[in-house]
């Protein structure tokens, strides 16, 4: 079992902020910001492929509940609202949503690269939309 099966389960402990019966949300261990929390499913879904049809419809509104918990807690400027699936970043192999409160002076960084001279946007388009 993972480990976020077994925090839903409540076999092993963890600081938690919000839970119906089908989603739990508590703190990361990190704390990459002051709030940082986990929204996870507790229907195990490895990833965003895998996630129950139901269960990614109703886990943005529990996103929402708990980002507007801690914007109330915590005052912070912005969030950061993020999901990894697979390689490089997924660390957990349990479909969960961070969310990072963003706070003046704070060293968390999302980095993205311009790459928008190198691509072609119709091509990248027609691409996807001939395999589906």
């Amino acid at each position: 079992m993972c480990i976020f099966c077994m925090i839903a389960s409540h076999e092993i402990p963890a600081k938690v902020i919000y839970e119906d019966d089908k989603f739990i949300a508590f703190l990361d261990l990190t704390q990459t910001t002051k709030g940082h929390t986990l929204v996870v499913p507790k229907k195990h879904s490895k990833n965003i492929y895998d996630l129950d049809k139901e269960d990614a419809k109703e886990i943005l509104l529990v996103v929402q509940k708990v980002a507007l918990m801690l914007k109330k807690a915590f005052n912070p400027i912005g969030i950061n609202i993020i999901n990894n699936n697979d390689k490089p970043l997924q660390s957990v192999d349990h479909f969960h949503i961070h969310l990072i409160p963003r706070y003046e002076g704070d060293d968390f960084e999302i980095g993205y690269k311009d790459h928008s001279k190198e691509v072609d946007l119709e091509e990248i388009k027609e691409e996807i939309l001939k395999r589906q």
